[in-house]
């Protein structure tokens, strides 16, 4: 069986994308955090941004060491 080389050559781009999309998933939740008057729906949305927020940190991590790794490539 032939292995897939692993082509890393999009990472930054796609982890990049991920962060967009949680940050604009953020700003959609507290807009209806803002509108609503249901508390149960206000602590979710608060608590799953909160849960957002520590993934946003994992991915800057992860964008800082994917783009890191990629200079590297360019310097072989």
């Amino acid at each position: 069986m032939k292995r897939n080389p692993d082509d890393r050559s999009d990472n930054v781009e796609r982890i990049q994308e991920n962060i967009d999309n949680t940050i604009r998933n953020m700003e959609l939740a507290e807009e209806i955090i803002e509108k609503s008057s249901d508390r149960k729906m206000k602590k979710e949305l608060s608590e799953k941004n909160e849960r957002r927020r520590d993934a946003l940190n994992g991915l800057r991590s992860e964008i800082r060491d994917e783009a890191a790794e990629s200079e590297s490539r360019k310097g072989r």
